[in-house]
C-alpha cells in the first residue's frame, strides 16, 4: 500500500498571499488523475483551481469552503492508484478516515448530475435553466467552465438570457434575499462585464440591504489601508495633458491595428510614454527598501482594470520597453479580455513595478490620492477626455482655443521620491504625448 500525496497550494502561485476556499470539486472517495481538478480557490485577484498531484482517490480533505489557505498548506491528500480496490472494496471503512469539507446544497439542473462543476458555473446554470448536454466543455477532461457557459448564454434570445429574481421581502426580520441573477453591464470601451454575485444578500429591519464581502473586496480594502495608513505617505502631483496629438494620430492608424485584430486605445499610448519616462527617470520604477531603493531594469506596467461591483484586478505586461506600440495594444487587450472573461492567471498578475490606472474611462476627471500598489513607489492616474477652452500663443498672440484635454496625476511615496523625480516624470509623460508623431 502506497503512501498518500498531499494536495498543496504552491508556495509560489500566490506571492506572499492568502486566498479562500471556495468549494471542492470532488468528494471523499472519488478517483482523480494527475493535473485534474480538485478544489477552487479564490484571492483579491483571480479564482483559481487546484490539481491533483497523482492518480489515485481522494483519501482526505483537511480544509473546509470558506477556510482561509496560506501558500504551502495542504488541503488534503490523495492515496496512491494501488490503493483504489481496498479502498473501493470498502468505502465505509475508507471514508471514517475522511475529514470532510461542508458540501454546497447546491439543487441539479437540467441534466448537470454527476458532471464536475464550479459553484459560479453551478449558479449559471440555475439562473438561466441550462440543459449541459448540449454544451461541450473546454476544460480539462471536457469539464464546462464558466466561459463556455457565458458563451452559450450569449448566443440565447434575449428574452431567454436571464430568470427575474423576485423582490426582496418587507419584513422586520433579516431573512436571505434571493441570490440575483447574472449581472451585465458595458464599460466606458464597450467592453461587457459579467457580474457574479458570490455571497445571498440580506434584508435588514432599518430597510437595508446586507451584501457580504467577498474576498477579493476584503483583500483589497485591506490592501488599500496599508498601502496609505502604514506604509507609504502620499503625495500627488497634477498635470494637464492636451490629446491632439495622439488623437489624430489614432485616428489615422486604428483601422490598419483592426486589420491585425488589434484595438488601439488611447491607454496603449499612455503605457508607451510611461516606459520612456521609467527609464529616463528610473527611480520611479522602484521598490523602497529601508536601506535602499531597488531600481527595476524591465517595465512592467500594471493596468488596474475594474470589474463593476466584483472589486478590481491589476494584469501587468510584462518587458513593456521591448514592445512597440502595436505589440502594447495587442498584449493590452488579451489581458483586458481575460480579466472581463475570468480567465486571468496568477502569472498574469505578478511582477508589476508600476501600475497605471485610467479612472477616466468611467468618467471621473481627477482623482487623488489614488492609493500605490505596493510594494511600488508610484500610480499614474489618467482622468477622462474632455474639450475644454485653453489659451495658447498664436503667431506671437495670445488665443483661446478648444483642445481634448485631461489631467495626469502622479501619486507617490515620498519615502522614495520627491517633487523632482515626480514632476519631471510628468513633464516626459506629457511631452511624449503631445508630441506624438
Amino acid at each position: 500500500m502506497s503512501a498518500s500525496i498531499d494536495i498543496t497550494l504552491p508556495e509560489d502561485q500566490l506571492e506572499g498571499t492568502s486566498a479562500t476556499l471556495l468549494a471542492w470539486l470532488v468528494k471523499p472517495g472519488d478517483k482523480v488523475t494527475k493535473d485534474q481538478p480538485v478544489a477552487e480557490l479564490e484571492t483579491d485577484k483571480v479564482t483559481m483551481e487546484v490539481a491533483s498531484p497523482a492518480d489515485g482517490i481522494i483519501a482526505a480533505q483537511l480544509v473546509r469552503e470558506g477556510d482561509e489557505i496560506a501558500p504551502g498548506m495542504v488541503l488534503g491528500s490523495v492515496s496512491g492508484a494501488e490503493d483504489s480496490a481496498s479502498t473501493e472494496a470498502s468505502p465505509s471503512e475508507s471514508t471514517e478516515q475522511v475529514v470532510t469539507a461542508a458540501a454546497p446544497s447546491t439543487p441539479t439542473c437540467n441534466g448537470d448530475s454527476g458532471m464536475l462543476l464550479s459553484p459560479a458555473v453551478r449558479r449559471l446554470v440555475r439562473d438561466h435553466q441550462i440543459d449541459l448536454s448540449g454544451i461541450e466543455g473546454s476544460g480539462k477532461a471536457g469539464r464546462v467552465t464558466k466561459s463556455d457557459l457565458l458563451e452559450h448564454i450569449a448566443g440565447l434570445p434575449q428574452t431567454d438570457r436571464l430568470i427575474e429574481a423576485p423582490a426582496l421581502p418587507k419584513t422586520s426580520e433579516r431573512k436571505p434575499a434571493p441570490e440575483a441573477a447574472t449581472v451585465r453591464t458595458e464599460n466606458a470601451t464597450g467592453q461587457r462585464i459579467e457580474q457574479l454575485p458570490r455571497a445571498v444578500e440580506t434584508v435588514t429591519t432599518g430597510g437595508s440591504t446586507l451584501r457580504p464581502h467577498s474576498t477579493m473586496r476584503k483583500q483589497i480594502a485591506q490592501h488599500m489601508v496599508e498601502s496609505l495608513l502604514h506604509t507609504a505617505p502620499h503625495v500627488t502631483s497634477v498635470f494637464e495633458l492636451d490629446m491632439s496629438a495622439i488623437q489624430r494620430h489614432r485616428n489615422a492608424n486604428k483601422k490598419a491595428f483592426e486589420a491585425q485584430g488589434v484595438k488601439l486605445s488611447f491607454t496603449s499610448y499612455f503605457i508607451a510614454a510611461v516606459v520612456k519616462a521609467l527609464q529616463a527617470v528610473p527611480e520611479v520604477n522602484s521598490r523602497f527598501h529601508g536601506d535602499a531603493l531597488e531600481m527595476f531594469h524591465d517595465a512592467n506596467i500594471g493596468i488596474g482594470t475594474a470589474l463593476g461591483n466584483d472589486g478590481l484586478v491589476v494584469p501587468v505586461i510584462h518587458r513593456a520597453q521591448d514592445l512597440n506600440l502595436l505589440g502594447i495594444a495587442r498584449r493590452l487587450q488579451e489581458l483586458t479580455d481575460a480579466a472581463y472573461s475570468n480567465k486571468l492567471k496568477p502569472t498574469d498578475m505578478r511582477g508589476g513595478t508600476f501600475t497605471i490606472s485610467n479612472h477616466g474611462v468611467s468618467g471621473s476627471l481627477l482623482a487623488a490620492p489614488i492609493i500605490i500598489n505596493q510594494p511600488q513607489v508610484a500610480i499614474l492616474g489618467i482622468g477622462k477626455m474632455q474639450k475644454r477652452v485653453v489659451v495658447e500663443e498664436i503667431n506671437g498672440v495670445d488665443a483661446m482655443v478648444i483642445r481634448p484635454m485631461c489631467y495626469l496625476t502622479l501619486s507617490i511615496d515620498h519615502r522614495a521620491l520627491d517633487g523632482y523625480q515626480t514632476n519631471k516624470f510628468l513633464s516626459i509623460v506629457v511631452e511624449t504625448l503631445q508630441n506624438w508623431s
